[in-house]
This record gives structure tokens, sequence and C-alpha cells, in this order.
């Protein structure tokens, strides 16, 4: 996936609009338009503003990492640890099948 289709997605998945992501790193609607055309690229600054913003890393949105990752460092320690638990519990949804696995019970 292109750079502007990452960037697309990731403001969609958030609800925001250009304008909206624009004011929410320091660039202009019209940047971000470009950016999501494929007109133009995000500069260096831009694109950690970005990372940081969706908390995701420069190499996700660059699409060198097809893995998403977030980032917990500002929470605190115990929620933290809720956001791992989280996660493990949905890889082992995932592993047994997900939700409409007959042979999951909810213990």
């Amino acid at each position: 996936m292109q750079i502007g289709a990452i960037i697309g997605y990731l403001r969609s998945r958030e609800g925001l609009s250009q304008a909206g992501l624009g004011k929410a790193i320091g660039a202009t609607r019209a940047a971000v338009n470009a950016w999501e055309m494929g007109l133009s690229n995000p500069n260096m600054q831009s694109l950690i503003d970005l990372a940081r913003y969706f908390h995701v890393s420069v190499d996700y949105l660059l699409g060198l990492d097809e893995e998403t990752r977030i980032s917990i460092s500002s929470l605190t320690a115990e929620e933290q640890e809720i956001v791992v638990r989280l996660v493990h519990y949905f890889d082992s949804l995932h592993r047994r099948g997900g939700w409409d696995n007959p042979g999951l019970d909810n213990k």
C-alpha cells in the first residue's frame, strides 16, 4: 500500500477530515489531500508527527512494515498491562477460530 492510501485509511479510521488531521499535526488540508492523492509525500517532520498522532511506526506509514503497532508508552503501567491482556485475549480467540467457534465458552 502507498503512503497516501495508508494516511487516508488511518485518517478515516479515526473519523477525521483532511482539515482535522492537518490541524492536529500542523499541516494544511491541502497538504493532507496531496499526500492522499499521491501528488506529494510528507516531509520527515510530518512523517514523525503522523506516526505519533496515529500511534504507528514510520515504517508502517511508509508501507515497509505491514504489521500494525501501537505505542502504549504514554499509558500507566496498569493501563499497559490491561492492553497487553486484551491483545493476548483476542489473539487466543483468533487461534481458536474466533467469535463463531462453537467450542468457545465464556469462562
